[in-house]
């Protein structure tokens, strides 16, 4: 999502290997656009649509208390969301987001009373997902959290050992864990801890949803956080973390997990539960549109999404496993396996196929007025050094992706990414050099989703959160 993208594996395949349509003749002069202009990848405009970035004048956590459940790199803002589903979905349509991340867009689904589907091939953004989207009741998840606590007495000593002998040698100890592990925690947190991983099944709807919580206050610079060896936004390199430690002679200061965890729950339950029903997958972009129409029918539900909203991956920017190492040892993940799942290192031509897969299969999933919304970054930098065939990637996605396809374009919105609004500010020199500008690609999938996009690019939405009840 904004960028909340996650990349997946590109096979090669050539970009013209299917058919392409006749253009819609609105798009006429685009599509007649110059094959020499396209071979020196110039820019070609596309049309506006008037969409105003109104989500830029929200409060920083616009929207249900659940969005910032953990934090997420490239992550878009709930309120970009909400602009797009209040315009173009109505409560019961399904919203479909095949890159979901964090769960933004399923997550906002449901909170205004539609059907969110959530995909993503990385397991530690699925689990956050689905603890949105299917959550555990403010009951469940504190009664869950009272056993935990009130086993903890008798369970103690043998953690504390554990925990004890582990920092004491990492590699060698009852369990290898990396050394930047076994340095970020108190002693005392550190068996909590251990302990917590032990007990909580991932596959179990509360328990899930108590480790996704956990998630979010492993690291951060205050007291609600467990460890405040490193910022809560993301995961500080492993090698600067032992450095830093041995240069600083780094200690934790104690925290009670049982403690910090009633915290963040109570402020997790601040509303009601999302309203609308939810479900989260796990896997490729490419087949996302056949198994979320396998599970919405599995259910009962529609099984065609109304409005896909999604943020493709950015080329070469964030490597999910390694920003979130930390966090994926908790929940039991290796981080160079999650990355080498996802595959950043796209580069633009594969990266075009890949997406022209990704809306070929979201194509039988779609109602036939359904309306695509693809926010799409310019990248410029990827760790400093500059990328080539980054900016203007948008336009390349419409003409060598989507309107192969048969998508039809509505237009083109554009929204400046500040760098005081990124997450990855926290990296100095290079803060908010990467991506400056969101390009958002409005697409129908029949002329009529095209037509509803223009219409209601221009309807009135309401900002109050929570919504106001009408009165009948």
């Amino acid at each position: 999502m904004s960028q909340h993208a996650v990349s997946q594996r590109v096979t090669a395949r050539p970009i013209d290997a299917v058919p392409v349509p006749t253009p819609d003749p609105a798009i006429a002069t685009i599509a007649a656009a110059p094959a020499i202009q396209l071979a020196l990848e110039l820019e070609t405009e596309l049309p506006r649509i008037e969409i105003a970035p109104e989500w830029k004048a929200q409060q920083r956590l616009w929207g249900h208390p659940f969005h910032p459940m953990c934090s997420y790199l490239a992550s878009f803002p709930a309120a970009l969301a909400h602009a797009f589903i209040a315009r173009y979905s109505r409560p019961g349509d399904v919203v479909l987001d095949p890159f979901a991340g964090r769960g933004t867009t399923p997550l906002q689904a449901t909170a205004e009373g539609r059907i969110g589907v959530g995909n993503d091939l990385n397991p530690f953004a699925h689990l956050l997902t689905a603890s949105k989207v299917e959550p555990a009741s403010a009951a469940e998840a504190r009664t869950r959290l009272a056993r935990l606590r009130l086993a903890w007495p008798a369970e103690a000593p043998t953690w504390e050992a554990r925990a004890a002998a582990i920092q004491a040698d990492p590699e060698g100890g009852p369990e290898s864990v990396p050394a930047e592990v076994a340095i970020a925690f108190h002693p005392r947190t550190f068996a909590q801890l251990l302990y917590l991983r032990a007990a909580l099944k991932l596959d179990d709807r509360i328990d899930r949803f108590l480790a996704a919580a956990i998630t979010g206050i492993l690291h951060g610079k205050s007291a609600s956080y467990l460890s405040d060896l490193m910022p809560n936004t993301f995961s500080m390199a492993p090698r600067y973390v032992r450095d830093f430690a041995a240069r600083t002679a780094f200690r934790a200061a104690e925290r009670d997990v049982f403690e910090c965890l009633g915290a963040k729950l109570n402020r997790l339950f601040r509303a009601p539960l999302p309203p609308g029903p939810g479900i989260s997958l796990v896997g490729d972009a490419r087949d996302a549109g056949a198994r979320a129409r396998a599970a919405l029918r599995a259910r009962g539900l529609p099984d065609r999404a109304r409005l896909v909203l999604t943020s493709p991956p950015y080329l070469r920017v964030v490597k999910y496993g390694y920003y979130n190492w930390l966090r994926a040892w908790f929940l039991g993940e290796d981080p160079r396996a999650i990355d080498a799942a996802l595959d950043d290192a796209h580069h633009r031509a594969p990266y075009l196929v890949f997406l022209r897969d990704v809306l070929r299969g979201l194509r039988p999933a779609l109602t036939d007025d359904a309306i695509v919304v693809l926010v799409i970054g310019d990248v410029a930098t990827d760790r400093g050094r500059a990328i080539r065939n980054g900016i203007g990637l948008a336009e390349a996605v419409w003409a060598d992706a989507a309107r192969p396809e048969g998508y039809r374009l509505a237009g083109l919105a554009l929204d400046e990414v500040h760098a005081h609004r990124k997450m990855t500010k926290l990296w100095g020199n290079e803060a908010g050099r990467a991506t400056q500008l969101d390009r958002i690609l409005v697409l129908g999938a029949s002329e009529s989703g095209r037509r509803r996009a223009i219409s209601g690019a221009t309807l009135p939405v309401a900002w109050t959160w929570p919504p106001r009840l009408r009165a009948l």
